[in-house]
């Protein structure tokens, strides 16, 4: 492969816009927006079966406090007679939730068991049943990008699994991480290249967006921190996302990831490691929501994770791989403030493999019944996107 040819798979593949396919089968302003927590994130901590008793007997040193120690800072906020949220949550996720823009769908995941980290976003990612080999050249949101048409977009480092495919998506990360004369040589070296060339317009589209959003990201660094790069969480980073998506409407599928949620030792409680991390999630999606506007009423956010935590802690106050967790769904039109799923009691004899909360929601069902309600899709299409799923309807969309 010469230079030439590895430039344009390098501007065709990662940043050039995914062309329309097809005539969108629902709403072509709707917008779908999937932030994926790596590393596992403990769903026990951010919704808290306070109810259920058997939750301060398997975690005594990292439980959350119930929801009358509240007015101390430590209990959680009370959302139903079984559930509360972490109280580094309630300004936020909370507030989303009483205005019924947010809902939680426990006891959610794969039906595929697997406890390493890889294997299981690989599986998630490609959408794919538990028994077929999952191919992380063919995502799920890949899939349904082909099967709407419109644009999508990754503002990730690399490319993730749930993206790759044939359809052509824009990947432009957030943080900048080259400097700027080297970056702008190269857009202009590639646009030089396709100088007359039949892939011109494609090429110079994608560098654009990713341009773009650059220059965006290079304004907000001269006010706040004279060229300096600034130690940015993911509430800025939400808040740009939100506001590069507002202005332009063709964008239909995004991806953001969080790392980071493995907490295997330390992990805290209603202060700590979790409380932090969790705080910031609350934060960044608040800030998402608020930076949209309007645009708020026709986005669904989905925040999902690889598996949950084991229920019971571990000897160094942490806890380790498990299975089941809770799954979010969030959204300015959402029917949401609510839990929503299958549900059951969490005692010992009810655990998975007698260690993990249950998987009763299996999230290709979940995704698939949400997908058929966004875009009003025909049972060929969701086949398409997740083989063999039972569509099954929250009545959250």
């Amino acid at each position: 492969m010469n230079r030439r040819q590895w430039l344009s798979l390098m501007a065709a593949g990662a940043w050039a816009p995914t062309q329309l396919w097809a005539t969108p089968q629902g709403a072509t302003d709707v917008r779908l927006v999937v932030l994926m927590l790596r590393g596992a994130y403990d769903g026990l901590s951010a919704l808290v079966p306070y109810a259920d008793p058997y939750y301060y007997e398997a975690r005594p040193r990292i439980a959350i406090a119930p929801p009358s120690a509240l007015g101390q800072g430590l209990g959680a906020m009370r959302l139903d007679g079984r559930w509360a949220l972490h109280p580094m949550l309630a300004d936020t996720a909370g507030e989303l939730f009483k205005a019924a823009e947010l809902s939680f769908v426990p006891f959610s995941g794969t039906s595929f068991v697997s406890r390493s980290h890889f294997q299981a976003q690989d599986w998630m990612e490609t959408g794919k049943r538990p028994d077929q080999r999952p191919d992380v050249g063919d995502g799920f949101l890949n899939r349904l990008a082909q099967v709407l048409g419109g644009q999508a977009i990754s503002f990730t480092q690399t490319m993730p699994v749930a993206l790759s495919g044939v359809a052509k998506v824009v990947n432009a990360p957030v943080n900048v991480s080259v400097g700027r004369k080297n970056a702008q040589a190269y857009l202009h070296q590639v646009q030089a290249l396709y100088a007359g060339h039949r892939l011109e317009a494609m090429v110079s589209e994608g560098l654009g967006l990713r341009q773009a959003l650059s220059a965006e990201l290079v304004r907000e660094m001269d006010y706040s921190g004279r060229g300096a790069v600034p130690a940015a969480g993911f509430a800025q980073q939400a808040q740009r996302v939100a506001r590069f998506m507002r202005e332009r409407k063709s964008l239909s599928i995004a991806f953001m990831d969080i790392g980071g949620w493995d907490t295997h030792a330390g992990q805290g409680h209603a202060q700590g490691v979790l409380a932090n991390r969790l705080a910031a999630l609350g934060q960044g999606i608040q800030s998402f929501a608020d930076e949209l506007g309007p645009e708020w009423q026709k986005t669904t956010l989905l925040v999902m994770s690889e598996f949950g935590r084991t229920f019971h802690e571990n000897g160094s106050g942490g806890t380790d791989h498990g299975h089941g967790n809770v799954l979010w769904l969030a959204g300015g039109a959402l029917q949401g403030g609510r839990m929503a799923g299958e549900q059951a009691d969490l005692k010992a004899n009810t655990l998975h493999q007698n260690r993990d909360m249950p998987v009763l929601n299996d999230y290709r069902n979940v995704l698939a019944g949400v997908f058929r309600q966004l875009y009003g899709l025909n049972p060929s299409a969701l086949e398409t996107i997740f083989p063999d799923a039972q569509p099954q309807n929250l009545g959250l969309v």
